[in-house]
């Protein structure tokens, strides 16, 4: 499984559909909300998702809240509606809100050049580099190939560094002209509003809107994941098998490595409140947080992200557009390496739902669309059904396109020879050290060790132990004479951040 290509990607599901703009009343919702339990309990174990919980916002009102399943796959510890989950990229919303707040307060204008307010921001184009506003930062639409140096976290890298690894990330496409999807480049954003108010991004969180909204279940950062009271288990596809990953799991930090792209913790009960906020205009029970002209901003198209016969999808600002009938949908969805997220809302119909769920699957994408469409009373259609066909070829595809070993492998050189150090702009100096008869790179400030197995020829198969079992290939280069001159790690190579020229000792 290729985690940190899929763990923060958005799942695109589409249908235009006529429907009548009548909203259904209280008997109705409750014919409604019962199906939806039904349709819930029956696809979870569909999906071996273990828990998840689902709340519902009316107006101004949460009328629905609800945990199904267990905390830990394999155990009687039910979810409830106040089960702590990890919120993943669904956060971007929460930073976007923050950089909204001080737009109000004439602090930032969209408009405004990156390097007014972060001078040493530093894209590889230098035109790209100049032109940078305040709301490209958020819009996904940078010219930089998706998820660009995500793997940086993974390997303990810190929100700084990733940022200056910006410099060193070449363009697939022209600037503002087509969507890809990231995350450092939230990390600048956010950094630019601790410097404007001279607090973390953390503290503004808890400050401009979980304390203003009374989100009290809600955190940031590992420790308070770790020590919260009633808070999920993390799990693990593996296969057909889910494996419950250990709260001192190594990996546990990357998310909150990029916290203002994918690091808060919450409960579908918090979460209701975040979805007042969106369907008041951007007031919670009489507390303006944003004004309504920033939050229309927030929920409005700045770049197409797919085409589509049934309806097209636009990034806006931490929030993806989706054209629909009745109304357009407002949403995102986010997923750590243990938990997956659903938030999605209609504002003119002023229905939104939230789901957070214990595995990374389609399962939450699916439900809320799911709900969406029989709250506006559209023909049924197994959503869930038709996500998880699409998964299961999309993983034989993948598993299909896996390079095969050749029957008769090519030897390798002696293991002497690949020792030694490697090194690129992005991911810095990296060692390959002979170990056990085998081969190993330890790499990036975790110290992690990333064993090798011989593939064919100069070619190894990689692996993360307790991670990622098959994490790509490394290939060593030999120039015409023989001599290795560079290691490609092809599974950091997607952004073009995986080739590692040989370094002197």
């Amino acid at each position: 499984m290729k985690f940190i290509k899929h763990l923060f990607a958005a799942l695109f599901l589409f249908s235009l559909v006529s429907s009548t703009l009548a909203q259904p009343n209280p008997l109705q919702m409750k014919v409604i909300l019962k199906k939806f339990e039904k349709y819930v309990k029956t696809e979870m174990p569909k999906w071996q998702v273990p828990g998840l919980a689902v709340a519902i916002v009316q107006g101004d009102k949460m009328i629905y809240s609800k945990g199904f399943g267990t905390k830990t796959a394999g155990k009687n510890d039910p979810v409830s509606a106040y089960t702590v989950f990890q919120i993943g990229s669904t956060s971007k919303a929460f930073t976007s809100a923050l950089v909204a707040a001080l737009v109000d307060e004439g602090q930032l204008k969209w408009d405004d050049k990156v390097l007014r307010h972060l001078p040493e921001f530093k894209m590889s184009d230098p035109w790209v580099n100049k032109e940078f506003l305040i709301e490209d930062l958020m819009a996904q639409r940078s010219g930089l190939p998706p998820y660009s140096g995500d793997s940086q976290a993974v390997f303990g890298f810190s929100r700084e560094h990733i940022r200056k690894s910006l410099a060193y990330i070449k363009p697939v496409s022209s600037f503002r002209s087509r969507f890809a999807y990231q995350n450092n480049l939230f990390l600048a954003a956010a950094e630019i509003v601790e410097r404007k108010t001279g607090l973390s991004w953390e503290a503004n969180i808890q400050n401009r809107i979980f304390a203003p909204l009374g989100m009290t279940s809600s955190s940031t950062g590992s420790q308070a994941f770790a020590t919260a009271e009633n808070v999920t288990s993390l799990h693990l596809a593996e296969g057909d098998k889910v494996r419950v990953l250990p709260r001192n799991w190594r990996y546990n930090e990357w998310c909150y490595t990029y916290g203002p792209a994918g690091g808060i913790n919450s409960n579908v009960v918090d979460m209701s409140k975040w979805l007042r906020l969106q369907l008041g205009g951007g007031a919670f029970e009489g507390i303006r947080v944003i004004s309504q002209e920033n939050l229309d901003f927030l929920h409005t198209p700045k770049v197409l992200a797919l085409a589509s016969t049934e309806g097209n999808s636009y990034y806006c600002q931490g929030w993806i557009y989706r054209e629909s009938a009745p109304y357009p949908i407002i949403w995102h969805n986010g997923g750590t390496t243990g938990c997956k997220t659903m938030v999605a809302l209609v504002p003119q119909a002023g229905i939104g739902i939230v789901i957070l769920s214990n595995l990374i699957s389609g399962l939450p994408d699916a439900l809320a669309f799911q709900f969406l469409d029989q709250y506006f009373g559209k023909p049924d259609r197994d959503r869930s059904g038709i996500a998880l066909a699409a998964a299961k070829a999309q993983a034989a595809q993948e598993k299909a396109a896996e390079p095969q070993r050749p029957a008769a492998p090519a030897a390798p050189l002696s293991l002497e020879a690949y020792a030694g150090f490697y090194q690129n702009d992005v991911y810095g100096r990296i060692k390959v050290t002979k170990q056990k008869g085998g081969l190993a790179i330890v790499f990036g400030p975790a110290l992690s060790r990333m064993p090798l197995t011989h593939f064919d020829g100069n070619t190894f198969e990689a692996s993360l132990p307790d991670f990622d079992e098959h994490y790509g290939q490394a290939q060593f280069v030999a120039n015409p004479a023989g001599k290795l001159t560079s290691l490609v790690l092809t599974e950091l190579n997607n952004d073009g951040c995986g080739v590692f020229t040989r370094a002197k000792k």
